[in-house]
């Protein structure tokens, strides 16, 4: 997701039957989400919030280089061209 922006918008929504709130879409576009995306819920001092929320932590994401030789390690094992862990540890430290 991208940066958020800090200007304040203020909506209205109602909840429906089966407690599901609909985020307008003003709210929706303003905070660059898509179907499917998490949030997590907090309720405090009377209030409630949603704030996106990822699944994966910013630190488990692979930097172009690892992904890189991720997708070379697996276009080997595919075409039976494998190396010795130590190699490809080697290679994963530089």
């Amino acid at each position: 997701m991208a940066s958020r922006n800090s200007a304040k918008l203020t909506t209205i929504s109602r909840i429906g039957q089966r407690r599901q709130v609909v985020i307008p879409k003003r709210a929706f576009e303003a905070l660059q989400l898509r179907e499917g995306d998490f949030v997590e819920v907090t309720v405090e001092h009377g209030r409630l919030a949603l704030q996106p929320k990822r699944l994966v932590d910013v630190g488990d994401i692979l930097t172009e280089s690892e992904a890189a030789k991720v997708r070379e390690g697996e276009t080997q094992l595919k075409s039976g061209r494998s190396r010795p862990w130590r190699t490809v540890r080697h290679e994963l430290e530089r």
